[in-house]
C-alpha cells in the first residue's frame, strides 16, 4: 500500500463487507491505508476472500464474524477490532437485506428481518463505536439507498428502513457533533452485487428500466460506490456531517 493513502494510520469496520459495495468499500479503505476488520454473518470463505485480496496488496485486515442485530456479537466485533489494532476511527454501516414483495405477500417476520438489520444493526454498531472512538473523534457512514427517498412498488418495507437509516444519519450527526464524530450516508442507485444476480434482478426487464432512468446510461458497480466511502471517512470530508451522498449515476 501507498504511504500517501488518505486513511494511514486509521482503523475501519465494514459491517456486511463479505461481497457486494461492503466488499469494495472494505478494500477501497485499505487502498488508502486503512487497517480494516471485515464483518459478515455467513460467508466466511468470502470475507477470507476479502482479507486475502487486501493483504496480498500490501494492507492490513481481518474477517470477523458477527450478527449486527444481536447485541452481544457486536460487541465481541467492536472487542475483536481493538484487540487487532489498538482503536477504531472509522465505522461503515453496510450491513443490510432487502426483500421485495407485493404487500398482499408481507409477513411480520419480513419486517422484522429487515428492520433488525439494517436499522437495529446501524444503531447497535453505531452505539458501540462511539464507545470505541477516541478524544479525535471519528466517521460512521450509512448505506442509504435512493429508495430511501423515492421508494419503489413491492419495495415498501426496504425502502422504509432506508428512510430511517436517512433519519438516523442526521439525528446522530447532530447528537455526536459535538464528540467530533461525524456522521453521513451513501445513496447507490442499482447496483451489481452478487444479491442482485442471486434475486434474478440483474439482466431482467426491471434492470432495464432503471438503466433507462439512469442519466449515465448503465448499472452501477460496487466500486462505483466505494470511492464516496473513501472520501468521507477522510479528512477531505472534515466539514461534512448529517449529510447523504446519492451515488446513482443520475437516478433518481
Amino acid at each position: 500500500m501507498s504511504n500517501s493513502g488518505k486513511l494511514n494510520g486509521k482503523v475501519a469496520i465494514a459491517t456486511g463487507a463479505s461481497k457486494g459495495i461492503g466488499a469494495a468499500i472494505a478494500k477501497h479503505l485499505a487502498a488508502e491505508g486503512a487497517a480494516v476488520t471485515v464483518n459478515y454473518s455467513a460467508s466466511k470463505d468470502a470475507a477470507e476472500r476479502v482479507v486475502a485480496e487486501i493483504v496480498k496488496a500490501g494492507g492490513k485486515a481481518v474477517a470477523v464474524k458477527a450478527d449486527v442485530a444481536d447485541a452481544a456479537q457486536v460487541k465481541a466485533l467492536f472487542a475483536e477490532t481493538k484487540k487487532a489494532y489498538g482503536k477504531l476511527d472509522i465505522l461503515v454501516n453496510n450491513a443490510g437485506i432487502y426483500d421485495f414483495q407485493p404487500i398482499e405477500d408481507f409477513t411480520e417476520d419480513n419486517f422484522h428481518r429487515q428492520f433488525n438489520i439494517n436499522v437495529l444493526g446501524t444503531l447497535l454498531a453505531t452505539q458501540e463505536a462511539v464507545r470505541y472512538f477516541g478524544a479525535e473523534g471519528g466517521s460512521v457512514i450509512n448505506l442509504s439507498s435512493v429508495v430511501s427517498a423515492n421508494p419503489l412498488p413491492g419495495a415498501g418495507v426496504y425502502s422504509a428502513t432506508k428512510a430511517a437509516i436517512d433519519a438516523l444519519t442526521k439525528s446522530h450527526a447532530k447528537e455526536l457533533g459535538a464528540r467530533k464524530i461525524r456522521v453521513n450516508s451513501i445513496a447507490p442507485g442499482g447496483t451489481e452485487t452478487e444479491g442482485v444476480h442471486d434475486k434474478g434482478i440483474f439482466g431482467s426487464e426491471f434492470m432495464d428500466k432503471m438503466i433507462a432512468s439512469t442519466p449515465l446510461g448503465r448499472f452501477g458497480r460496487a466500486d462505483d460506490i466505494s470511492g464516496a466511502a473513501a472520501f468521507l471517512a477522510s479528512d477531505d470530508a472534515r466539514w461534512i456531517t448529517g449529510d447523504k451522498i446519492t451515488v446513482s449515476g443520475g437516478l433518481q
